[in-house]
């Protein structure tokens, strides 16, 4: 399964990839009634960190393991190394429009578990990722657009 999402931001370069790169940003660009609870994670991700991370849905939480890969000026990986999906690597991707404007792009690609239990949490969290991303442009430009000169 592959997904992608796209939008702008008016900040800088630099400002959106270093916002993206704190782990703190993960709980932020959830949206309610979704909780993130963080285990353990360094404050600023790089290649080889992992986070480790429950995310509330309701009552049930979902434990996930993401290893960061390939992180540079202009993105990352997070790949799950344990959690709800068989397979999951999402990629951030930043590219500047201008000095002003960043694009940012989010893909994503996953397998749903074989447990039917995991196979019905992931294709659930699946069905919801265009409104999760949707939020997430969103909430990036309330965040960045105030902050930016």
């Amino acid at each position: 399964m592959k997904y992608e999402h796209r939008f702008r931001v008016r900040a800088a370069l630099v400002d959106v990839a270093e916002f993206h790169s704190r782990t703190a940003s993960l709980a932020v660009l959830t949206p309610l009634p979704v909780i993130v609870c963080i285990h353990r994670a360094p404050a600023i991700q790089h290649s080889g960190d992992e986070v480790d991370f429950s995310m509330w849905f309701g009552p049930l939480p979902v434990r996930w393991l993401a290893q960061i890969e390939q992180v540079s000026d202009t993105g990352f990986v997070d790949r799950q190394v344990r959690g709800p999906f068989r397979a999951w690597a999402h990629r951030h991707s930043f590219a500047p429009v201008d000095a002003t404007t960043t694009k940012v792009v989010d893909e994503v690609q996953a397998e749903l578990s074989a447990h039917w239990l995991w196979r019905i949490v992931g294709g659930s969290m699946w069905l919801t990722l265009p409104l999760l991303f949707a939020y997430r442009g969103w909430r990036t430009r309330r965040v960045l657009e105030r902050t930016s000169p």
